[in-house]
């Protein structure tokens, strides 16, 4: 276990513009709380940090959309996520928000730090911009092709198919999200942070320094990042909503959100520094306090390159002791989508499951998507709850307190002779706080709960060997020994259980009418609970989940499902008109495929051969989720022939083939008449 020390623990600032989902928390929030509940009850020094990061691009898009202010958005969303957060028992020190004052100063004075010190090379680029919009492109008000992976839906950030970080003008035909006009380039004026100045640092104190101690999923990221070369990024961009640029010829600019967001911790430190009496410098200042950011896998490149060199620039700063980032939550087989409302929503779930928090936390990190995305079901959440919640840690909890009270009134009685398997199973017992305390501070918190679990069948195993029920007719002595023995199994659960179940925690708690236990204790005490102590009487830690109540939910996705696929089939409205002239410089053509192949490492694409009637080209379609190679070769199809080559991952495509979509939802070729029709022929 842990020796003494200060920990500052930061969970990723979510952002405002939607509520918190099963992904997040899985993700994100759960791990970080069992974290720093853990180091509280092992008596470290917890500053455990979060709050909205309200100045993301999403939010202005929102508030568009909405037809409200960005204000408006985030104060709505705010209030739900901190709400959320606080009922579901997330136990942050303090939960900010990146709008506050103290936010705006922090990050302003961060910044002019970095300019006085000439951190930052000031660039005049060639940036997206909408012209019917008049106004600049990032982030997500524009959309395009992945140039790394093809996904069409790809952000000017971020590509959420591959997680790959981009910037917009890396997009291949990219659209404006504000008005779905092509971008045009405009030069435009910004400060950037030279990160390839950065590399050796990044070299020396990540890939050789945290090799062994940080998780694989992480470390492979950051490598290939920069083995791939490091290059300048902005820390300023045009736009009205954000922390203006602090710096004089800056007008119209704002912080980069990256730049900005994580020096929301550190705000938010001060936050709860000031709140609390305390000195803010020492939990990020102090070369013995230990800085650990909890993160999604979309996140690890800012907070294990980019922000890691912000500090190291700014240069009084300590560097995280660990970045855990976990993979994805899946639901139900999909991606969870915000947009597609493919979510389980918190603040839903706990107005339908008022008093499961517990199963939730539990069932998210009994499958956390440690290693590789995981996915949620219903069904494994039921099963979770009434197969392991219910019948292991609740039944041993209830027969301990039930038998108590109905033998001795709920007084433990005085033990007799202990036997070698009353020793045996007290040295188990005796054994778990180290085990549980090795998964967590490896961030295992997966396997720990489950070595949660293992405490309660230690204690339902002694139960079913020893008979108490059939003892206490037989011999009274033996019937006390291990009943008291059984009530020193649950007294431990009551204290192990706090950081994985906080609210059953403070349940047993009461039930056994004791304040609970240091986490050593539990591995050096003989006596957890003494003779001649009075508990209370038994209520049920857990209830069963009903096939009802989960077709309930399987209902409700099935019905966002349905409106998806009905939105989906939607008929588009008429395109702004197209003149006779511009139709006749489309050349579309006839074409056979004859030869087909998937792109490698892309879920989408197929490279197709086709001959034109022109010559034969290769052109890359997005239809592999539709289409084997094997049953589309010696189609004929529709070719736009004159399109402009582009160049997706690395295959020059020359020419587009039509589709549509049928009245169920599948992909079509338009296909000429096959008995009558050349390829070559001229569509008109």
């Amino acid at each position: 276990m842990s020796t003494n020390g200060r920990y500052t623990i930061t969970a990723a600032l979510p952002y405002t513009n939607g509520p918190i989902h099963i992904g997040h928390l899985a993700g994100v929030y759960v791990p970080a709380d069992i974290y720093s509940r853990y180091l509280r009850i092992t008596g470290k020094d917890v500053a455990f940090i979060c709050g909205s990061d309200e100045h993301g691009a999403a939010i202005p898009m929102r508030a568009k959309k909405e037809g409200v202010s960005p204000q408006v958005i985030i104060d709505k969303y705010h209030a739900i996520i901190k709400k959320s957060f606080e009922e579901f028992g997330i136990s942050f020190d303090n939960y900010s928000r990146t709008s506050a004052p103290i936010h705006h100063e922090t990050a302003s004075e961060f910044f002019k730090k970095l300019y006085k010190d000439g951190k930052f090379i000031e660039e005049t680029s060639e940036q997206l911009y909408d012209p019917e919009a008049d106004q600049f492109l990032a982030d997500r008000f524009v959309t395009g092709t992945c140039p790394k992976c093809g996904n069409e839906e790809a952000y000017g950030d971020q590509c959420e198919n591959c997680g790959s970080s981009l910037n917009a003008t890396d997009l291949i035909n990219p659209k404006s999200t504000i008005s779905g006009a092509e971008p045009i380039t405009k030069q435009t004026k910004h400060w950037f942070l030279p990160l390839d100045q950065y590399e050796s640092f990044l070299r020396e104190w990540v890939l050789e320094g945290h090799k062994k101690d940080w998780k694989t999923n992480v470390y492979g990221q950051i490598k290939s990042w920069v083995d791939d070369g490091l290059r300048p990024r902005a820390v300023t961009r045009d736009l009205d909503w954000g922390i203006p640029v602090p710096v004089e010829g800056a007008e119209g600019k704002v912080l980069y959100v990256w730049f900005d967001a994580p020096i929301g911790y550190i705000s938010s430190t001060k936050e709860w520094a000031e709140r609390e009496g305390k000195d803010w410098e020492p939990y990020w200042k102090d070369s013995n306090t230990k800085l650990v950011h909890f993160i999604g896998k979309d996140n690890i490149v800012f907070h294990c390159i980019i922000f890691p060199s912000m500090l190291k620039a700014e240069g009084s700063y300590i560097l995280p002791e660990n970045v855990p980032a976990n993979e994805f939550l899946n639901l139900e087989g999909n991606k969870l989508s915000t947009s597609k409302n493919w979510a389980v929503w918190l603040h839903e779930y706990l107005e339908e499951f008022p008093d499961k928090q517990d199963v939730l936390r539990y069932a998210l990190t009994a499958n956390a998507p440690e290693t590789k995305d995981n996915d949620f079901t219903w069904k494994d959440f039921q099963a979770r709850n009434n197969n392991e919640l219910v019948a292991i840690f609740g039944n041993f909890i209830n027969r301990v307190v039930v038998l108590t009270n109905k033998y001795y009134d709920g007084i433990i009685p005085a033990p007799s002779t202990l036997f070698e398997i009353d020793k045996q199973t007290l040295a188990e017992l005796k054994a778990y706080p180290v085990v549980i305390s090795s998964s967590i501070e490896r961030y295992r918190f997966r396997e720990a709960s489950q070595e949660l679990l293992n405490v309660a069948r230690l204690g339902n195993k002694y139960l079913a060997d020893e008979e108490p029920w059939k003892t206490i007719k037989t011999d009274e002595e033996r019937t006390k020994t291990v009943m008291y023995v059984a009530l020193q199994i649950a007294s431990a659960l009551a204290t192990l259980s706090e950081p994985f179940l906080p609210f059953t925690s403070s349940k047993l708690k009461s039930i056994l009418d004791h304040s609970g236990l240091n986490w050593e204790e539990i591995a050096t005490k003989d006596v957890l609970l003494p003779e001649g102590h009075q508990i209370g009487k038994g209520e049920l830690l857990f209830s069963k989940i009903e096939d009802a109540e989960i077709q309930r939910q399987l209902d409700k996705l099935e019905a966002t499902k349905k409106a998806n696929a009905a939105e989906k089939k939607a008929i588009e409205p008429q395109k702004e008109t197209a003149t006779f002239e511009d139709f006749t410089k489309l050349d579309i053509r006839v074409g056979t495929i004859v030869e087909a192949e998937k792109m490698p490492k892309a879920k989408k694409l197929l490279v197709l051969k086709v001959d034109t009637g022109i010559n034969t080209r290769t052109i890359v379609s997005g239809i592999a989720e539709h289409f084997t190679p094997e049953e589309i070769v010696g189609k004929k199809v529709t070719v736009l022939v004159n399109l402009a080559p582009r160049k997706l991952r690395g295959v020059e495509s020359e020419g587009m083939i039509l589709m549509t979509e049928n009245p169920e939802g599948k992909i079509v070729f338009l296909n000429p008449d096959e008995d009558n029709v050349n390829p070559g022929a001229i569509v008109s």
